[in-house]
């Protein structure tokens, strides 16, 4: 039996995907609360109001890659250098369009990367994401 994720922050600088996956997040009963915001700055900021108590700290994080300013593998350097206490539990999964292998072994090389899943999220890929991650 899988537990609820309490929340889900969505990084992507597409507003469109975005509001998708936040729907199907939503929709899905395993996901209480789904943040989004629109950039690797935006999700830092994010997580450092998340260690001051004024945001909830997610429980996961579905990243995605190419962003503008600060793309996907530049956010998780900087996401290493936060306070561990904030970190150390959040799962962070890599959502891209892109198939690239060297996208692929890049995450499977990064400790911080729980897994690469290809876009768009679906209920399936969700159910997947909390037998394999979230399981008691």
């Amino acid at each position: 039996m899988t537990e609820s994720v309490n929340c889900v922050l969505l990084v992507d600088d597409d507003k469109a995907t975005n509001f998708f996956n936040e729907r199907v997040v939503t929709r899905h009963n395993g996901f209480k609360k789904v943040n989004k915001v629109y950039s690797g700055l935006e999700a830092l900021e994010y997580l450092r109001k998340a260690s001051a108590s004024l945001d909830l700290k997610p429980d996961l994080i579905f990243l995605d890659i190419n962003m503008p300013a600060m793309n996907g593998w530049e956010f998780l350097s900087e996401f290493e250098k936060l306070d561990k206490t904030i970190t150390e539990d959040i799962k962070v999964i890599l959502l891209s369009t892109s198939s690239s292998p060297e996208d692929v072994y890049k995450s499977m090389e990064n400790h911080k990367v729980n897994d690469f899943i290809n876009k768009p999220l679906s209920p399936d890929l969700l159910d997947r994401v909390l037998e394999n991650h979230f399981r008691n």
